[in-house]
């Protein structure tokens, strides 16, 4: 009786042994399965790099399965130039990491789209996002720029790249070439960083703003050359905690938080670091743009560090009278309540002799603005530079050029 206690007791432990071993073989295997990484080449879906055939559909059928992978997904595009007609949907949630490795170019349709499309190539509701590779997005803009010079029945022009409700995601290493409106277009996202891009469009261009974000949180611009006909990298409402680095802009209207107030219930713009950055012959350099008149919101806590002007038309501006169109009329003043601002270590040369113009509004003055060691001379000539202020709460430390006008 005591041996056959014995070696049930041993049996069970055996069981219990083996049942934990079959459980760890299969949580192992799992993380296996769900680490390693599947390419998904887009040639063995059919697709042809001949510049000439639409790969829109083959694109999307290889998206469509990486999608369903339960693991790292990368949708592989080799070198050649693939025209895709677009649009282009690459839309989650999906059961996995997605990557995107572009190592060719990415072809517009030339002209306009016969759907009037906002964008040419989405990336929506997708949770671990990487796309890299050194490839090129190409969106012929040329050839519809003119449809912007029109003055009724006028048409979208599209997006090259959008990004909408992107979280964790990472985009680094290519290229944007002439986009037929902004190049690319960041909304609803949160921790969304793009790093080592190449951006470009002629000076003359309409509307190509190379980096333009919204509603996001979290987004970083590092390590990139920006060069197109509008904004290098523009801030709209409902943007926190932007984090912009080591970015060389130019030729462009430079970096700009705006245009905010033009909307009721606009949300506030909250946390803007611009860093190390470096601007070539821009119209604007560092740009705060409100309409007026505006509902009321809020801008603020933003710092602009360590930046270089070389020829830049307007290096440090608030405008509150924001007009593009110079018929506004103005009736009353912009409700936008900017404060916590600090601009430190700018330093180069202005193409204009005011090399500092804060504009602020009388209804809600700025608040906190902080000028800290600023050298901007005009034409060389340190003395004949200039600032101006108005409504303007603030202090300044350190060396001055133009003399401060904040009392």
């Amino acid at each position: 009786m005591h041996s056959q206690m014995i070696s049930k007791s041993l049996l069970g432990l055996l069981l219990r042994t083996c049942c934990l071993l079959l459980f760890l073989l299969t949580v192992t295997a799992a993380k296996s399965a769900s680490s390693k990484v599947r390419v998904f080449d887009v040639r063995k879906y059919g697709a042809v790099a001949d510049g000439k055939r639409d790969n829109t559909k083959v694109f999307l059928q290889a998206w469509k399965e990486a999608c369903q992978w339960r693991g790292k997904a990368r949708i592989y595009i080799p070198k050649g130039r693939y025209m895709v007609v677009g649009p282009l949907p690459f839309v989650g949630p999906c059961k996995g990491y997605m990557m995107v490795q572009v190592q060719g170019s990415l072809i517009a349709p030339y002209g306009l789209s016969k759907n009037n499309e906002d964008s040419w190539i989405r990336f929506q509701y997708i949770n671990g996002l990487k796309i890299f590779g050194g490839g090129t997005f190409d969106g012929q803009g040329a050839s519809a720029w003119k449809y912007r010079k029109c003055t009724h029945n006028c048409r979208n022009l599209p997006v090259s790249i959008r990004f909408d409700f992107v979280t964790n995601g990472l985009v680094q290493r290519v290229r944007s070439f002439n986009s037929k409106a902004f190049h690319i277009n960041v909304f609803g996202c949160k921790k969304l960083k793009f790093k080592f891009l190449e951006i470009t469009a002629p000076d003359d261009s309409p509307n190509t703003d190379g980096i333009h974000m919204g509603h996001s949180n979290e987004v970083t611009v590092y390590d990139s050359h920006i060069s197109t006909g509008d904004d290098c990298i523009s801030i709209g409402p409902g943007s926190f905690n932007t984090y912009i680095s080591k970015v060389v802009c130019g030729p462009g209207h430079g970096i700009s938080v705006g245009s905010l107030g033009k909307y009721p219930n606009e949300e506030d713009v909250v946390g803007l670091i611009v860093r190390n950055c470096t601007l070539k012959g821009t119209d604007n350099g560092l740009r705060i743009k409100t309409w007026a008149p505006s509902p009321p919101s809020i801008a603020r806590n933003f710092t602009f560090e360590h930046i270089f002007m070389d020829n830049v038309h307007n290096p440090i501006i608030i405008d509150q009278d924001y007009c593009p169109s110079g018929s506004c009329g103005h009736q009353s003043p912009s409700q936008v309540h900017i404060h916590d601002l600090t601009f430190k270590d700018i330093w180069g040369a202005s193409g204009t002799k005011l090399a500092v113009d804060l504009s602020c509004s009388s209804r809600v003055p700025c608040r906190n603005v902080k000028l800290h060691n600023i050298h901007l001379s005009y034409k060389g000539n340190s003395r004949v530079s200039t600032s101006s202020c108005s409504n303007v709460e603030g202090t300044s430390y350190g060396h001055q050029i133009p003399p401060s006008c904040i009392a």
